[in-house]
């Protein structure tokens, strides 16, 4: 195997990692549902994208098509945003209050002038 598919590899997957570790660290540390939902559901994303990417190119390189790692990398970038988008309109629907602070601006009633 080519060094430089091997380094290309290796950077994806250390990349990948990276966005994984941002992602667990942000579900156990932020204060609620809505903060924690958001975290995890962009970094698995683009680590399991990352991770899928490299074993894409590795599956390439030993000449093998790698249809199966490109359908799960589809999988996964359509229901990942879905499930999320599910699992918000849940909460909204439940009336789930957020830590979040509002900006004056935001609300009109709120509004100076």
């Amino acid at each position: 195997m080519h060094p430089l598919i091997e380094w290309t590899v290796a950077a994806l997957i250390v990349i990948a990692a990276f966005f994984l570790l941002v992602g667990a660290i942000g579900l156990a540390r932020l204060p609620d549902f809505f903060m924690r939902l958001h975290a995890p559901t962009k970094a698995s994303t683009l680590g399991v994208g990352g991770v899928l990417i490299a074993s894409m190119l590795m599956a390439f390189s030993q000449g093998r098509p790698g249809i199966a790692e490109l359908l799960i990398t589809l999988f996964v970038f359509v229901t990942a945003p879905v499930s999320a988008n599910l699992m918000a309109q849940a909460a909204l629907h439940l009336r789930l209050a957020s830590r979040a602070p509002v900006p004056e601006d935001a609300v009109p009633e709120r509004r100076p002038g």
